[in-house]
């Protein structure tokens, strides 16, 4: 049996292009979520192999909504562990290794340092960085769903 190939994001639930902090700044989250990306596939070459151009589809895709997840919590307006959670039992069902989200959070977390202007900065860095934390320290996300 050959496995399925990964189709890239289409329909259902749109990634959000962009977020606004409390503030009145604007994130671009395209922009940030390809160096995201671009970032992460420089540490997981193998990722090109598993997943090829769809996987890196999936991951702008992903980190477009986990930053707009880091700006709803800095916001206010959404508990990011509640969404992570729930990101990570969806891949961790589909076989993608959830340490591996954990690291992506960290190198999400080092950009909002370095791109975001401002107070900003620190509290979307801080929540990404706290949602690696809480990814590595949760460990399986199987059951996730049953136990919230």
């Amino acid at each position: 049996m050959s496995a399925r190939a990964l189709l890239p994001p289409s329909g259902g639930d749109a990634a959000p292009l962009s977020a606004v902090l409390a503030d009145g700044q604007p994130l671009d989250l395209v922009v940030l979520a390809t160096e995201i990306c671009r970032r992460y596939r420089e540490e997981f070459p193998d990722e090109e192999q598993r997943y090829a151009a769809a996987g890196n589809a999936w991951c702008v895709h992903d980190n477009q909504h986990l930053l707009s997840w880091a700006v709803e919590a800095v916001n206010d307006e959404s508990d990011m562990r509640d969404d992570v959670a729930w990101l990570a039992s969806v891949l961790e069902s589909r076989g993608f290794p959830v340490e591996r989200l954990a690291r992506n959070l960290d190198l999400a977390g080092d950009l909002a340092g370095e791109r975001i202007a401002g107070q900003g900065s620190d509290r979307v860095s801080g929540v990404l960085r706290d949602a690696a934390e809480f990814v590595r320290s949760y460990g399986s996300f199987r059951d996730w769903v049953l136990v919230t």
